[in-house]
């Protein structure tokens, strides 16, 4: 006889309720603002949160030119890479990478706040990272939300 009243749910890759979500960076700062938005990717907000799988949404950062660093960052924090080859350390700052693309100084920061596996790299792909005010997901209908009402 089950006596319980409630059962731990287990999500996996069919039964997960993916939305799409678009926030609006102007203002924001960017390590907290890309700690919501890993967060998000991740399904942190869910009460359905399962650990191994793709349970979070899919993430459109719109007005990303406008991301805040406090301080000297722009030109002071270096972000290392490595080619694999002697001496292919190279090295970079917020600012170069920003002149490149806000989306890949976005995609740097969050793939840094995701787990380092298969999984991790799934969900840096659900990240959509915009300049503008314009993007070219209307069709899935994203909601919009104020980034700063989640903890």
């Amino acid at each position: 006889m089950d006596t319980l009243s409630y059962k731990t749910i287990s999500v996996n890759r069919e039964t997960a309720q993916k939305e799409w979500v678009e926030i609006d960076a102007t203002g924001q700062t960017l390590g907290r603002l890309s700690s919501k938005v890993a967060k998000l990717l991740r399904g942190k907000y869910k009460a359905s949160f399962t650990p191994h799988v793709d349970c979070g949404d899919n993430v459109i950062i719109l007005n990303a030119d406008k991301v805040i660093l406090t301080g000297n960052k722009w030109t002071e924090r270096t972000y290392y890479r490595y080619s694999g080859y002697p001496g292919g350390q190279r090295t970079s700052t917020p600012s170069e990478l920003m002149a490149k693309g806000p989306d890949r100084l976005f995609k740097k920061v969050v793939k840094g706040m995701l787990p380092k596996n298969k999984l991790g790299d799934a969900l840096l792909n659900n990240l959509f990272v915009y300049a503008g005010n314009e993007h070219p997901h209307q069709a899935q209908k994203p909601k919009k939300i104020d980034i700063n009402s989640l903890k």
